[in-house]
């Protein structure tokens, strides 16, 4: 794995993981990781409170610049049930 993805995947599940435990009331939360021959896909999910908004606030967006740096997208879904945050990273980085 290309090393500028390894450091977004890390920083990208330690902030979404922060984000958690700041502002969730979450009591569960969960990381997956799929890789495949071209994309790593990472989730993050939790059972808080929801209502994550990247125009509320610097860390989603922070999130997001971060994976649009390498080439990523990044898919927020938050209700009331909880938030997912899922990144994808192409595996050819910048």
């Amino acid at each position: 794995m290309p090393p500028e993805i390894e450091t977004t995947a890390y920083f990208f599940v330690a902030e979404a993981l922060t984000n958690v435990t700041k502002h969730a009331h979450a009591t569960h939360a969960e990381v997956a990781v799929k890789l495949d021959e071209d994309t790593l896909t990472l989730e993050v999910r939790d059972n808080g409170a929801g209502g994550a908004d990247p125009r509320h606030g610097t860390g989603l967006i922070g999130l997001s610049d971060r994976v649009a740096a390498a080439n990523g997208t990044l898919m927020i879904t938050s209700t009331s049930s909880g938030t997912t945050l899922c990144a994808r990273l192409p595996m050819t980085g910048n």
